[in-house]
């Protein structure tokens, strides 16, 4: 199975062995301090080397294992206390020259400007942290809303349709028949949302993709030949020998289906709608071009986005979730669904999957 998923990331977890690490840097840093106090000792005259390396120690320390503010000032007076009065008693005693006392300030100085951009670092990241957890969390409650809202709608859409057939069957004057007709095709349009709304959940929320040997090029015909006899259009269905591809036809179909429909109702009756399959060298590619009016430019960066439509000139007001349900079916393939307009006029939609071992996952 291949899971694709843009649910948000688990918390992470602490390990047990935390503690025991702290510990550890604890004891190690401790443990060089003390063996750079015992070099300064020994190496009367040089002790700036040892004291910058003490430092340093600190600073590497401090990267594992960020200390609370109280702790870290008290580990650095622990350190600059023993070590600055040793160098002070060699500079009193001439043995170390006074200049080098300079360094008692400055190095804690230089620790403490890190320790402050350090904890400024961590508080910003903290606050990126929780600005991510509260989108994360509406995009939850968004999924949640498209799931809760597809069920909602679906059950009353099924009575009602069901109660307007038996309406149908009764009998009914030419002026109610028309009035039915329209309630059952805004049913229709309704009954389309509440799938649409549930795949667009189900694809948010991570769905395992049943990848299956399926042949596109057979695939993209079947469904051409599904649409060509029912829609007064020209049709050219064109599919090529693109072999064996690793796809979830049941997520596939429809998406392919959403683009269909889409140059359908853009495209007037006898239209050119042309829909063809080809392997190029690392892709699949499936197109789907109309001789409609083609996408103005100001809505080519939004016709993707949710619940987007333009008024079709040929057909009934969509949904507004049929392309951005192929997209996401798209992107869960790992592929990608563009849109542009034709030079000789009509949109082309391009729906891409990668090329890849066949075999179901």
């Amino acid at each position: 199975m291949s899971a694709i998923s843009s649910r948000a990331p688990e918390p992470p977890t602490v390990p047990v062995l935390r503690p025991l690490h702290n510990l550890a840097v604890d004891l190690a840093l401790a443990i060089f301090v003390v063996a750079m106090m015992g070099l300064m000792i020994e190496l009367p005259g040089h002790e700036a080397g040892p004291f910058h390396v003490m430092f340093l120690a600190l600073a590497v320390a401090y990267g594992y294992r960020v200390w609370p503010v109280v702790p870290t000032l008290a580990i650095i007076v622990a350190i600059i206390v023993p070590s600055g009065w040793l160098m002070w008693t060699h500079a009193s005693e001439g043995v170390l020259a006074r200049a080098e006392l300079v360094e008692i300030p400055l190095m804690p100085a230089v620790i403490g400007v890190m320790v402050w951009h350090a904890r400024q670092r961590a508080t910003a990241l903290r606050q990126v942290e929780a600005m991510a957890a509260r989108q994360l969390a509406g995009v939850d409650r968004e999924r949640e809303f498209f799931r809760d809202a597809s069920h909602a709608i679906r059950t009353p859409v099924t009575i009602a349709r069901g109660h307007l057939e038996l309406a149908a069957a009764s009998g009914l004057p030419p002026s109610a028949e028309a009035d039915l007709t329209i309630a059952l095709t805004q049913l229709d349009r309704m009954s389309a949302l509440s799938h649409r709304l549930l795949a667009l959940a189900r694809l948010d929320s991570g769905v395992a993709l049943r990848l299956q040997p399926t042949d596109l090029g057979e695939l993209v015909g079947q469904l051409g030949a599904n649409w060509a006899p029912s829609v007064d259009r020209q049709w050219r269905i064109l599919t090529e020998e693109t072999g064996v591809a690793a796809v979830d036809p049941e997520w596939l179909a429809p998406a392919i289906d959403a683009l269909i429909e889409n140059a359908v109702h853009f495209t007037a009756s006898g239209g050119a709608i042309s829909l063809s399959c080809q392997l190029l060298e690392n892709t699949f590619a499936i197109t789907v071009t109309d001789s409609g009016p083609g996408i103005d430019d100001q809505d080519l960066g939004v016709i993707f986005d949710r619940f987007w439509h333009r008024m079709p000139p040929n057909g009934p007001m969509g949904s507004g979730l049929g392309l951005s349900m192929a997209q996401a079916t798209a992107v869960a393939h790992g592929g990608s669904l563009t849109a542009h307009n034709h030079p000789l006029g009509g949109a082309v939609f391009i729906l891409t999957l990668p090329r890849r071992g066949s075999g179901t996952q």
